[in-house]
């Protein structure tokens, strides 16, 4: 088997297991597998159809915890961020982006899990939300990130489990439409791609549906702890693909 083919496979399937179990993160462990060997603007393409695919599966999955109430300032927030994020895309150096973003996930993120009565945010309400969601839509029209900034939003709000897990979920379903039809009609996706994205929905198929299963089977703390491992790790994940790359 070609080593590309093997590593797109296993990228989507852990990415997708991943997903399946926190609501989020397919874009920062698809990436961590495939930085190495593709090039960046596929890989965005990738992320964004395989988050999309992976969300449809976990919405007829997880239903929980749902209110509209709370996910609409995310939502109209996102809506706002994604073009601009796809406008920032063929100009950004992609190292860079991942080494900021990885030097603040490996900060954060630990902070959170070693200081975990710290105090819920209250400040802000809906409009505080939507500047998120604009910040989770940059993220995402840049390449599939677009639920980072929203779940570590949503653990300083300290949501439950279901609710955060909604919000994160259903945010994140609406930003891959919209950033893939962007893509798609903005030239990024190509012919060339499709072969790729056969890959790709397969292989997260199962992986996704058993992480789903696992995340009904968990409590409060143990889901926060996971998003923030997740979360830490895909951060240093960044920071080992990037930092080389800007040394060379």
């Amino acid at each position: 088997m070609d080593s590309t083919i093997l590593i797109i496979a296993v990228g989507a399937m852990v990415a997708g297991f991943v997903q399946g179990l926190s609501g989020f993160a397919f874009g920062l462990v698809a990436m961590s597998f495939w930085v190495w060997t593709i090039d960046p603007m596929v890989a965005a393409a990738l992320v964004v159809f395989g988050s999309l695919l992976g969300q449809v599966l976990a919405v007829f999955s997880v239903r929980r915890g749902f209110k509209l109430e709370r996910l609409l300032p995310f939502v109209l927030g996102g809506l706002i961020g994604i073009p601009i994020g796809v406008f920032i895309l063929p100009l950004l150096n992609a190292n860079m982006f991942k080494l900021f973003l990885g030097v603040f996930l490996a900060i954060w993120c630990p902070t959170m899990l070693l200081i975990p009565r710290m105090p819920p945010v209250k400040f802000g309400g809906r409009a505080a939300d939507g500047v998120i969601g604009v910040m989770g839509g940059i993220m995402g029209g840049i390449g599939g990130f677009s639920g980072v900034i929203p779940t570590l939003w949503c653990n300083l709000r300290r949501l439950d489990k279901d609710e955060q897990r909604s919000v994160i979920q259903n945010f994140n379903l609406s930003m891959q439409v919209v950033t893939l039809a962007i893509y798609i009609f903005s030239g990024i996706v190509t012919r060339k791609m499709l072969p790729m994205f056969g890959i790709v929905a397969p292989a997260m198929l199962i992986p996704t549906l058993l992480g789903t299963r696992l995340y009904l089977g968990i409590s409060e703390a143990t889901f926060r702890k996971i998003v923030l491992s997740l979360l830490t790790l895909s951060g240093f994940a960044l920071l080992v693909s990037s930092i080389p790359k800007l040394l060379a």
